[in-house]
């Protein structure tokens, strides 16, 4: 029996490693890790500019907006060109994105992102000229200027051409200055806050709020499966930010709904531990049919004026495997399943074609995720 039971240990640990399949049991977690204070979040910014200063790798005479912005800028410093001769191939347009976090304030920097839009083949080594960067209500929030990094290269032309990475999109670090903030006081809730679950369940956010009135009393109510509101107890109405780490600093046990994702290019699984099975039976077995063709050579006999013959000797050969057949009692979970396919020889594409069959018989208790 002993001996029984290490075999069923060995195939288990076997089981994860040579299928490439994960167990993913709810942990203990912070709050922090899995709400946020609602209200408190990033801003997507963009712009439109030119990056300058490029080795003849920027956008060609047939990107008209780019000799338009050329010529837009220089008449903004009180020059006077004919755009119609001007060749930008040191130029490129580029959109220029950025993320406002939250609480940044005046004269603060920010990264930034840019991307050619044109026909540029590199800009690596250019320089950001100033770009206001415009939030979705058309407000500026920063402005953007500088060095442009790539981290890539082009060399040589045509088939003899190598790259690294892609030349085309580059980074600032800290590019950009805050010109304009988004209001995020935390003392203007009126006394009360809401944590935002990132992925709501009924479960998690009735545990959030029981371990919140655990420490604090009856403040915490779960209003949906994505929001838990909370009332700011009167002697941290001055403290909100203490409040909040406080908060965040809670552990509870996350729940999720039972689920087993599939990547049938990589053969990985990715199952919970919540997830049952039904009683079912499985077979599992193949046949392999190969044809092999051999080239014989017939000579003739000394003297007999015979010609030489080259003839082809076709054979098949059937190999039928014996099929494995596996019954699991309803008490059997996915742990079960995939340590016997293992023990039976069935590969991760095996696996995963079957566990599709169990979704599909109504055995299965859980989402099944094809990715």
């Amino acid at each position: 029996m002993k001996r029984i039971v290490k075999i069923l240990s060995l195939v288990m640990c076997l089981c994860v490693m040579a299928t490439s399949v994960v167990f993913a049991d709810s942990a203990t977690t912070r709050i922090k890790d899995i709400a946020k204070v609602q209200g408190v979040r990033s801003n997507q910014l963009v712009g439109y500019g030119l990056v300058v200063g490029l080795n003849g790798t920027g956008d060609s005479n047939k990107m008209t907006p780019t000799i338009q912005s050329i010529g837009n800028m220089m008449s903004s410093f009180g020059m006077g060109i004919e755009v119609a001769g001007l060749k930008p191939k040191n130029v490129a347009a580029v959109i220029v994105t950025a993320t406002l976090p939250p609480f940044v304030r005046e004269g603060d920097n920010i990264d930034i992102t840019v991307s050619s839009i044109g026909d540029a083949t590199s800009i690596q080594g250019g320089t950001l000229v100033q770009t206001p960067l415009k939030a979705a209500n058309g407000n500026v929030y920063a402005v953007a200027q500088g060095a442009v990094s790539t981290g890539g290269f082009v060399a040589g032309r045509g088939g003899g051409s190598a790259q690294k990475n892609f030349p085309t999109v580059g980074t600032t670090p800290n590019g950009a200055i805050v010109e304009r903030t988004v209001e995020d006081d935390l003392t203007e809730l009126g006394g009360k806050l809401s944590l935002s679950l990132t992925h709501p369940d009924f479960t998690t956010a009735s545990r959030i709020a029981a371990a919140i009135n655990r420490n604090y009393g009856g403040i915490a109510k779960a209003a949906n499966p994505g929001r838990v509101d909370v009332t700011i107890p009167a002697y941290y109405r001055n403290g909100v930010v203490d409040f909040v780490a406080s908060l965040e600093d809670l552990y509870v046990t996350p729940d999720n709904v039972a689920k087993v994702v599939l990547n049938e290019r990589t053969g990985t699984i990715v199952m919970g531990g919540n997830v049952s099975v039904d009683s079912i039976a499985i077979t599992q077995g193949g046949l392999s049919v190969r044809i092999k063709k051999d080239t014989e050579v017939d000579q003739p006999e000394p003297f007999s004026m015979g010609r030489t013959v080259v003839t082809e000797d076709e054979t098949a050969e059937v190999d039928e495997q014996t099929a494995n057949s596996i019954v699991l009692p309803a008490t059997a979970n996915i742990n079960d399943i995939v340590g016997a396919l293992n023990a039976v020889g069935a590969t991760p594409r095996d696996i995963i074609s079957i566990l599709q069959a169990i979704k599909a018989s109504g055995a299965l208790h859980a989402d099944l995720e094809i990715i």
